[in-house]
């Protein structure tokens, strides 16, 4: 998840959205990147931290039609700041335009039955917004439709909040011209083995990095956006996922280093998942480690939890404070050719087994308590199959 509730933000740079695209009169199979997104420049700031904030699958406040906007107003100033700080805006809107194109173009090698495929970028707070992208990719009359989610592990929070913005457009739009696609759904692949394969090769560099006599005592901390504790005791399945993709990674480093999983972002006095990234760096330098690697294990995209967050934040102002030795930062996956290899073979697999809405997805946490997640649900079902 994004840095959507301490900063109520997230990333993207303003590169245009059929920048990266592939070019194809009419895509035989579309495929829909689901994400957050982000202010692609600080003029976009506010907009984007007032639809977060009046989103009550994102965040769920009282009166929040009215402290929702009075709070979007009173972060802008230093959300803009911290924009400012890391180059002026975020960079998702790029790097999914280069992964949506890198993976289009092996796609339409692998699997020429499905060819063209055309991928489009749905976010949820800034354009390009869920509801104009389908809109364009219903002037493209896809024969197939696949709503890919950029989060490879699922929380109600993030991937719920954008499927349920996809149910919310068509409930109030016609299908039209998508009435006759086929439609499926890929909510979640954080244990894909190239995801891991891609973080173990990003932490391996970085690892490089520290002198050769201290690097079996560099400590890995595997840092992902937190969740209300509220979240997790009604069924979110993330933390659980999240921690599926650390053991993965783990097995495929050989379990060569110290590890922990630990949790960032915190916002507000309710209870939140814990350890915290911070408060676990200064526990463990208080136990005599010195040496660590931060590894953003639930962010396909570099943006503003990590370039700010992470090595602003952590990796320069919080080591100088704790008297650490070196904290250095695994990238995210960007346009690895692993990550880019895993994109490729979830969206393959996918096409070729004729999935259409896993059955995960289609259960509600246990304790559910969004009425629109039942419908949505139903809705998915009915439209996937």
């Amino acid at each position: 998840m994004h840095s959507l509730l301490k900063l109520f933000s997230s990333g993207t740079a303003n590169h245009g959205l059929q920048q990266f695209r592939t070019v194809a009169t009419k895509p035989r199979t579309a495929v829909v990147m689901l994400n957050m997104g982000g202010p692609q420049n600080t003029d976009q700031v506010h907009d984007y931290l007032h639809r977060i904030m009046t989103d009550r699958d994102m965040i769920q406040l009282p009166v929040q039609s009215k402290l929702g906007p009075w709070i979007a107003k009173r972060r802008t100033p230093e959300v803009q700041k911290k924009y400012s700080e890391i180059g002026g805006g975020s960079p998702i809107l790029k790097w999914t335009n280069v992964q949506g194109e890198l993976m289009c173009k092996q796609l339409d090698k692998l699997s020429p039955e499905t060819a063209p495929h055309k991928h489009y970028v749905a976010f949820r707070y800034v354009n390009p917004l869920t509801e104009d992208t389908f809109r364009e990719v219903e002037r493209d009359q896809p024969e197939r439709v696949v709503l890919f989610s950029q989060y490879p592990q699922y929380s109600c929070a993030t991937s719920g909040s954008s499927f349920n913005a996809i149910y919310t457009h068509f409930k109030e739009n016609p299908l039209n011209g998508l009435a006759q696609a086929r439609w499926s759904v890929i909510d979640r692949w954080g244990t894909h083995p190239l995801l891991a394969k891609t973080f173990a090769d990003n932490i391996r560099k970085e690892l490089d990095k520290f002198p050769a006599e201290k690097r079996k005592d560099v400590v890995l901390l595997f840092s992902a956006h937190s969740l209300p504790l509220r979240a997790v005791s009604r069924g979110d399945a993330y933390p659980s996922e999240v921690g599926a993709t650390v053991q993965n990674v783990m097995q495929e480093l050989g379990w060569s280093q110290p590890y922990c999983l630990v949790w960032q972002s915190k916002v507000g006095p309710l209870p939140w998942l814990e350890p915290f990234t911070d408060d676990a760096i200064k526990g463990y330098v208080k136990q005599g480690k010195k040496n660590f690697i931060l590894v953003p294990i639930a962010f396909v995209n570099e943006h503003i939890e990590t370039l700010h967050e992470l090595d602003i934040e952590y990796c320069e102002e919080l080591a100088h404070e704790v008297g650490a030795e070196k904290i250095g930062r695994a990238a995210a996956p960007n346009d690895h050719p692993l990550f880019i290899e895993a994109l490729t073979d979830v969206v393959r697999h996918h096409l070729a087994n004729g999935s259409t809405v896993g059955p995960k997805f289609l259960l509600r946490c246990p304790a559910c308590v969004n009425q629109k997640c039942s419908v949505s649900k139903q809705w998915f079902n009915q439209l996937c199959n």
